[in-house]
C-alpha cells in the first residue's frame, strides 16, 4: 500500500467503515465510497476530501486499486461484482483494519460489552497524554468529536469485533477482553463453546512481548485463563486479580474508586461517567495505557476528562429536573448495568427498550425478561431487524412484555410505534423523571424528539 493508491469503500457511511476511511484519507490515500444514503459521518468525509456517491453502480469502482466492503454489503452487490470482474483486490472491513493494526502496536479491545467505551477511553487518555495514537472506534468520542484519527505514533487503538469471528485476524501488542457472553450465537453454530474458543485464540496471538488484559471477575474469562498463551494481566474487584478496585463511590453521572496493584494502592480514579461497568472499563484502560509507558498519575488525570462515547449513557436533554438519556444497551447484561447507573441519579426511571434482531431476542428471551427490575416503568417497542433478517415464529415484543411482567417488572407495556411513545411521554413527563431509551436500532430518535420538546418547552417557559 503506497500513498498513490485509490481505495473505494462500499457502505462508507457506517461507523466502522467511515472510521477506516477517515484514517486512510488522513494518511494520504485517495478515498471514494458509496452508500444507500448520506450520513453525517459520510458528510464529514466529503468535507475532508473523500468523494461519496449515493447509490451503487459498477462504474464507481473503476480506477480503484483496492476495494473495501462491510458485512452489510451483499455478495451480489454490483460494485463488488465489478471489482472482482476487473481483478481489483477486495478486502472485508476487518481485513483492512487488520492491515492497519497488525503493522503497528495494536491495542485491540474485545468483549461482549464495553468495547466502544473502553477503546474510546484508551484513545482519549493516549491523546490527552500526547501519545498521538491512531484510533478507529465504533462510536464517536464525545470529547474529540470524532470516531477516528491517523496519529503519528506506533499505537493503533481499535475495537475487535467477536460477533462474526473477524477479531481472529488481529495480532495486537495489547489485547483487552472486557467480558464474554453468549451473544451472536447464530455466527457460532449456536454453541457458546465456539465463542470461548475464539477468545482463547484471539488472546493467544499477540505480537512478541504482547500483553493480554482481562477481566477476572467474569466467570467465562476465569474459565479460559489456563488456556491463554502469553503474558496475562487480570483486573477486577476481587482480591485475586492483579489490579483491583476498592472504595467504589457511585454518584449522579459519575463514579470513583481506589485502584490497587497486588494489594498496593496506586491512587483514586475519578470518572465523569456513571456505573460499575465503567469502573471495569476504566481499569482496563489504565492498565493498557501503563503498558504504553504512561504513569498511573498521567492516566488518572486524563481519564477524568472522558465524557463518554456517543450512545453510551448520552445525555440528550435536561430541563425542569427531567433528564433524557440514550444508550446503546441491547443485551440483557448491558440493560441491567445501564439501569443501575440510572438508579444512581435518584430519579424515577422510565425505560424504553427496542429489541434488536429476532435471533438475539430468541436466544436471550429469558435473560431479557429478567433485566428490567431497576426501572420504575418499562415500555417495549417492536423488534428492530436489520435488512434481510427473517422473523422467527413466536418471537415478538408482546411475548417479551408478558415475560418481563412475570419475571422482573409488572409496570411494563407494549407500544409498537415510536411516534406513539413520543406522543405519550411528551404529555406526561414530570420533574424527577429520567427517561432512557435503549437499543442498537433507531430508538435514539425517541430520545432526540423528547429532548427537543423538552428544550422548546423550557424556552417557552
Amino acid at each position: 500500500m503506497n500513498k498513490t493508491q485509490h481505495i473505494h469503500f462500499i457502505g462508507i457511511g457506517g461507523y466502522g467503515m467511515s472510521a477506516i476511511a477517515k484514517v486512510l484519507l488522513e494518511m494520504g490515500y485517495k478515498v471514494t465510497g458509496s452508500d444507500v444514503a448520506m450520513s453525517a459521518l459520510a458528510q464529514k468525509l466529503q468535507q475532508q476530501g473523500a468523494a461519496v456517491h449515493i447509490g451503487h453502480s459498477p462504474e464507481m469502482v473503476h480506477g480503484a486499486d483496492l476495494l473495501v466492503y462491510s458485512s452489510a454489503v451483499a455478495q451480489d452487490d454490483v460494485e463488488l461484482v465489478e471489482a472482482r470482474k476487473l481483478n481489483i483486490p477486495v478486502l472485508h472491513r476487518s481485513e483492512m483494519l487488520a492491515r492497519l493494526l497488525n503493522e503497528r502496536k495494536g491495542v485491540a479491545v474485545a468483549g461482549a460489552h464495553g468495547k466502544t467505551t473502553t477503546s474510546s477511553m484508551i484513545a482519549l487518555v493516549l491523546e490527552e497524554c500526547a501519545t498521538d495514537p491512531t484510533y478507529i472506534i465504533g462510536g464517536e468520542i464525545v470529547n474529540l468529536g470524532t470516531n477516528a484519527k491517523a496519529g503519528k505514533s506506533d499505537y493503533v487503538v481499535a475495537e475487535a469485533d467477536e460477533s462474526d469471528g473477524t477479531f481472529l485476524q488481529y495480532h495486537p501488542a495489547i489485547a483487552v477482553v472486557t467480558n464474554i457472553e453468549a451473544d451472536h450465537l447464530e455466527n457460532y453454530d449456536g454453541d457458546f463453546a465456539n465463542i470461548k474458543a475464539a477468545y482463547v485464540q484471539f488472546l493467544s496471538q499477540l505480537q512478541p512481548g504482547g500483553k493480554a488484559i482481562v477481566n477476572a471477575d467474569d466467570e467465562n474469562i476465569r474459565e479460559l485463563l489456563p488456556n491463554i498463551e502469553g503474558d496475562t494481566i487480570t483486573f477486577g474487584v476481587e482480591e485475586t486479580a492483579d489490579y483491583t478496585a476498592t472504595e467504589i463511590e457511585p454518584g449522579d453521572r459519575r463514579i470513583s474508586f481506589m485502584m490497587n496493584v497486588h494489594g498496593e494502592q496506586l491512587g483514586t480514579v475519578h470518572l465523569s461517567v456513571p456505573g460499575i461497568h465503567n469502573v471495569y472499563n476504566a481499569m482496563a484502560t489504565i492498565i493498557a495505557c501503563l503498558q504504553t509507558g504512561l504513569s498511573f498519575t498521567e492516566a488518572a488525570a486524563a481519564i477524568v476528562r472522558f465524557q463518554g462515547a456517543k450512545r453510551r449513557f448520552q445525555v440528550m436533554g435536561e430541563a425542569r429536573d427531567i433528564l433524557i438519556v440514550d444508550d446503546y444497551a441491547h443485551h440483557p447484561t448491558e440493560i441491567e448495568v445501564t439501569l443501575q447507573a440510572a438508579r444512581a441519579t435518584g430519579k424515577r426511571i422510565i425505560a424504553i427498550f427496542q429489541p434488536q434482531r429476532y435471533s438475539r431476542t430468541y436466544f436471550l428471551l429469558d435473560e431479557f425478561s429478567r433485566a428490567f427490575s431497576e426501572a420504575d416503568e418499562v415500555i417495549i417497542t417492536d423488534i428492530y431487524a436489520p435488512a434481510g433478517e427473517k422473523q422467527i415464529e413466536g418471537v415478538n415484543s408482546s411475548v417479551l412484555v408478558d415475560l418481563i411482567r412475570k419475571h422482573s417488572n409488572e409496570n411494563v407495556t407494549y407500544v409498537a410505534d415510536k411516534q406513539t411513545v413520543i406522543d405519550e411521554l411528551s404529555s406526561r413527563m414530570n420533574a424527577g423523571d429520567l427517561i432512557i431509551t435503549m437499543g442498537a436500532g433507531d430508538i435514539w430518535k425517541v430520545a432526540k424528539a423528547l429532548a427537543e420538546q423538552l428544550q422548546s418547552t423550557e424556552v417557552t417557559d
